[in-house]
């Protein structure tokens, strides 16, 4: 089996942010004396927070007064000491702290860790102590303050956030702070921060012409520009032909269907609060589809009777689908409410799994490439101890020893997480790097042996008996619109040659050489360029200032000379200058970079 990475939870880096976290939960209650209230505050991804109940809004000052006191309370070198403590002790310690008292009373309980998270075992109460202040906590934690280093942690910013995420519990203030081990790491990640500002995608998506949001439409769904709509006509022609060309057969199956079909898929108990709303016609329920496997499985039985000889049968559709998101979870096109996925559905026989999914590895790896993430990890998903999942022991069991041996089998090395499975079966998930190393989920493989038995699916076997098929679920990119958006960011606006809506802009110095320039912007468009002429009355510097600020990779710029020589004069949008050159020099350039 391949080696495990070490846990997040497990690192010297999660221990820092964890003492960070209590570290400024002393400062802030030094700041409100007997009145701040805590919740709590645990290491998050690329630092740490703490909620509080307080008296008033933080401000800007008030951040860098906590951040100076932090800095004397680490100097002073305090250890942490745990302290296993009784119910009774806990609530004595924090009498006057209603949160802590509600955490308490959970773990008592035996049902809720101090997160609110489910308990596998039963509790043990600890504290926490260093310097005066004293935390209900199970740890882990650094030696003492000191091995916190003052110039590498930074308080961010404050958010509000729910009591538990409820949105009927109170309201209450969220800093949110980062840690690291060495000032460098500190500066890089800030620098990180400021980049993703610059390349958000919803600011680029704008500012690009690309996609808007309209309250007339209404929140979630995206609108797309010319400019937009061709990003993705060239992100889902691409994948559709890589597709084909692993021998998927593409299909289509609608937006409306039938209730009754999720509830004997499964999906209506596991995904009905995703679902919007039903629609009553004569008495029959339909939903917007928000999943393409029961159609696909419908499908497949629709087509006749299938052998084993037919299989695998690998159905492929770019389809939209409609979920019920709320509305405070949207965001831009990274969380919608229709989405277009490149999802797949494999039918294939117990024996075909381990080369089904090493052509889907070698498809995802692909794509991936093209799209130039070369860093990323794969996570195993498996079914954890909560009852979202479909109650076959066996069948889960096949699933997951089968994905497992497909990982092995192809030399993937990979960390599993218990409770991220779907409820039907576990996945691979694919986790990429962006250029700023943020880790995003694109690509999953899931195993199923419980859906088609569920929706009667079958084939005759080599023994002429009935046998269910195994059903992959493989997607590439995910969804159209999260896809994107994360491009957009990957790339900070500026596609690769083959991606970009529009590959050179053609700038005519005078209005006399608009007809030149229609003339050369005609024979690039017949050579499979995508290109645009600037006609606007603007001087020639603005022409090109404008074509780098909307990220064209070439600006060819026409005047008499060129007309005359029948060239074009080429620049880049990095600045670069490349000339004067013949039409067909720059057209051999420009289809050699595609």
């Amino acid at each position: 089996m391949p080696d495990q990475p070490v846990r997040y939870e497990d690192t010297e880096l999660y221990r820092i942010r964890h003492s960070a976290a209590h570290v400024m939960a002393q400062a802030v209650a030094e700041l409100f004396p007997g009145q701040a209230k805590i919740a709590i505050g645990p290491p998050i991804a690329d630092g740490f927070y703490y909620d509080f109940d307080l008296p008033r809004a933080l401000t800007p000052d008030d951040l860098q007064a906590i951040e100076k006191r932090m800095r004397q309370i680490i100097g002073g070198r305090h250890p942490f000491v745990r302290r296993e403590v009784s119910a009774e002790q806990a609530r004595a310690q924090f009498a006057g702290q209603p949160y802590k008292l509600e955490l308490i009373d959970g773990l008592e309980k035996g049902g809720l860790d101090e997160y609110g998270q489910p308990l596998s075992a039963p509790p043990v109460i600890s504290f926490y102590t260093h310097d005066t202040f004293t935390d209900l906590c199970r740890g882990p934690h650094v030696e003492d303050t000191g091995k916190i280093n003052p110039q590498a942690f930074k308080l961010l910013n404050v958010a509000g956030a729910y009591w538990r995420g409820d949105a009927n519990r109170p309201q209450l203030q969220r800093i949110y702070g980062t840690a690291w081990k060495t000032p460098k790491e500190l500066e890089h990640y800030l620098w990180q921060i400021e980049e993703a500002k610059k390349r958000d995608h919803r600011k680029l998506g704008k500012e690009l012409g690309l996609f808007y949001f309209a309250d007339a439409v209404g929140p979630g769904l995206p609108l797309f520009a010319p400019k937009g709509e061709m990003l993705r006509h060239l992100m889902e022609s691409y994948v559709r032909e890589a597709q084909t060309r692993y021998g998927y057969s593409h299909v289509w199956t609608g937006h409306l269907v039938k209730e009754d079909l999720y509830r004997r898929s499964g999906h209506y108990d596991n995904y009905k609060e995703a679902m919007f709303p039903p629609m009553e016609d004569e008495g029959t329920t339909f939903r917007l589809k928000p999943m393409n496997c029961p159609s696909h499985m419908t499908l497949y039985n629709e087509m006749g009777q299938h052998s084993y000889r037919d299989l695998p049968l690998r159905f492929a559709e770019f389809a939209t689908l409609y979920r019920y998101e709320k509305t405070g979870e949207l965001s831009g096109l990274t969380r919608v409410r229709s989405l277009t996925q490149d999802d797949c559905h494999i039918f294939c026989r117990p024996d075909q799994i381990q080369a089904e999914f090493s052509l889907c590895l070698q498809l995802i790896r692909e794509v991936l490439a093209r799209y130039e993430f070369t860093d990323y990890r794969v996570r195993l998903s498996l079914k954890g101890d909560a009852g979202k999942y479909v109650a076959d022991d066996e069948k889960w069991t096949q699933a997951t020893n089968a994905l497992r041996a497909a990982l092995d089998a192809n030399g993937v090395q990979y960390d599993a997480v218990e409770g991220e499975a779907a409820f039907y079966g576990p996945k691979a998930d694919f986790l990429a790097k962006d250029v700023l190393g943020r880790e995003w989920q694109l690509s999953t493989i899931q195993v199923d042996f419980i859906q088609p038995a569920r929706l009667g699916c079958e084939y005759v076997g080599e023994d002429g008996q009935p046998h269910t098929p195994v059903l992959l679920h493989r997607a590439v990119t995910g969804s159209t619109e999260r896809f994107l958006g994360v491009l957009i960011e990957h790339f900070a606006g500026a596609f690769p040659l083959w991606l970009a809506p529009v590959q050179a802009v053609l700038i005519p110095i005078a209005d006399r050489h608009v007809a030149y320039a229609q003339q050369v912007a005609a024979q690039l468009s017949a050579a499979g360029l995508r290109v645009e002429v600037d006609e606007r009355g603007e001087r020639m510097q603005a022409k090109i200032r404008e074509a780098q600020l909307q990220k064209v990779p070439f600006m060819l710029v026409v005047g008499d000379k060129e007309a005359e020589a029948g060239a074009v004069s080429v620049r880049r949008r990095s600045g670069e200058d490349l000339k004067a050159m013949p039409l067909e020099a720059f057209i051999a350039l420009a289809q050699g970079e595609l």
